[in-house]
């Protein structure tokens, strides 16, 4: 039977003031804890306030104009965005190794990047990778003002889109650490292209992250996938290296779930603050989802090692959005998490009243399926797999 996730929040006390836009001030009110000149006209003022906030809804909404050529560049001055390849930027401590084309940054883990275990979380590490991928850009020359898109691709209305991505994690850097993320492209047939990462600890050298995707060609207009124009592969193609992160093998196709699955958390809405450039959500939502959608008890005693994402559809803000998870029961490992315990046995009714025991005492697979789905016109349409 699927299970869906509740979650509980609790009640939140505001602070709250109203006043009336005479300009004298006299109307003023203040709510909660402050002395008011003016009790009586607590409610007056807030229907007031509320009324105009209704007047501003039901107007027409104001298209916004495309920004000037003028405004454009002010922008573009802002970004600081080269017109010719760097070799080194102070600013994001990088530089450009390997015959000029292998992107190196040094990166300092951030409190606000790590979880309750001090150590950065996944989507700290895709955070990572995404930002280091667009600087790679940025020194390259070729960035247009699109989310990494090239000057050609810009002329030619396309913009980048991840179709398939792998990450391995060796081991999660904590809260302070210092590390160098090393990445570059190649070629992926015709009209696709690779992109991988190295993430080192800078004082050890030791690799904790590894990763490799492809990257295809979307038209920013009509929304559909496109070749790749010869002026754009003539603008990547020397920064191309034959070299792989992850010696990746043929893999089994992913199978597709359904709603008889395991685990099934409905009706996810994504945020303004979820997208990204390209109007859609960014694609370290979708993890974000899928790890959501595992059980507390697991995700507490377990880190991701691995994870292969394959991207099928994007997902926009009005979109309403399905995560899907089935546990892979023949990667049980024999006897884990029981040795936890120690000491003279407890009977079944014992554990099963104490939940942390009973969490602690079960055996979890190790392995998972997520499917993510929109719903359009009563059916679904899939996101992304991950095995």
């Amino acid at each position: 039977m699927a299970n869906t996730t509740l979650l509980y929040y609790s009640k939140l006390l505001v602070r709250c003031s109203a006043y009336e836009k005479d300009g004298s001030g006299g109307g003023r009110v203040r709510v909660n804890g402050a002395a008011h000149r003016v009790p009586l006209q607590v409610g007056a003022a807030l229907e007031t306030s509320i009324n105009r906030s209704l007047v501003g809804l039901m107007r027409p909404p104001v298209l916004s104009q495309p920004p000037t050529e003028e405004a454009e560049g002010r922008r573009s001055q802002r970004q600081n965005i080269p017109s010719e390849k760097q070799t080194v930027d102070p600013f994001r401590q990088a530089v450009i190794v390997e015959g000029g084309v292998r992107y190196r940054q040094t990166v300092v883990v951030r409190s606000y990047e790590v979880g309750p275990d001090r150590t950065a979380t996944l989507e700290t590490v895709l955070n990572l990778l995404q930002e280091t991928a667009l600087n790679h850009v940025w020194m390259s020359g070729l960035l247009g003002d699109g989310f990494g898109a090239t000057h050609a691709m810009i002329t030619n209305n396309l913009i980048w889109v991840v179709s398939r991505m792998h990450v391995q994690v060796d081991h999660y850097p904590i809260w302070g650490e210092v590390l160098e993320i090393d990445t570059w492209v190649g070629s992926s047939g015709k009209n696709g292209m690779r992109r991988d990462w190295l993430v080192r600890g800078r004082s050890s050298g030791a690799i904790f992250v590894r990763a490799t995707s492809t990257w295809v060609m979307m038209n920013k207009v009509t929304r559909r996938l496109s070749k790749m124009p010869k002026e754009v592969r003539d603008e990547i193609s020397p920064w191309f290296i034959d070299r792989h992160a992850i010696d990746e093998e043929a893999t089994e196709k992913i199978i597709k779930l359904d709603t008889n699955a395991t685990y099934v958390d409905s009706d996810l809405k994504p945020k303004r603050s979820d997208l990204d450039m390209n109007h859609h959500v960014n694609n370290v939502k979708y993890v974000r989802w899928m790890l959501e959608t595992l059980p507390d008890q697991f995700l507490q005693q377990h880190q991701l090692s691995s994870i292969i994402l394959e991207y099928r559809k994007e997902c926009g803000s009005s979109d309403v959005v399905q995560s899907i998870c089935q546990p892979d029961e023949d990667t049980i490992m024999p006897g884990e998490n029981v040795s936890i315990v120690m000491g003279p046995s407890l009977s079944q009714e014992i554990i099963n009243g104490h939940h942390s025991l009973a969490g602690a005492l079960q055996q979890w697979p190790t392995k998972y399926t997520h499917l993510l789905q929109l719903k359009a016109n009563d059916k679904y349409e899939e996101i992304v797999r991950a095995p």
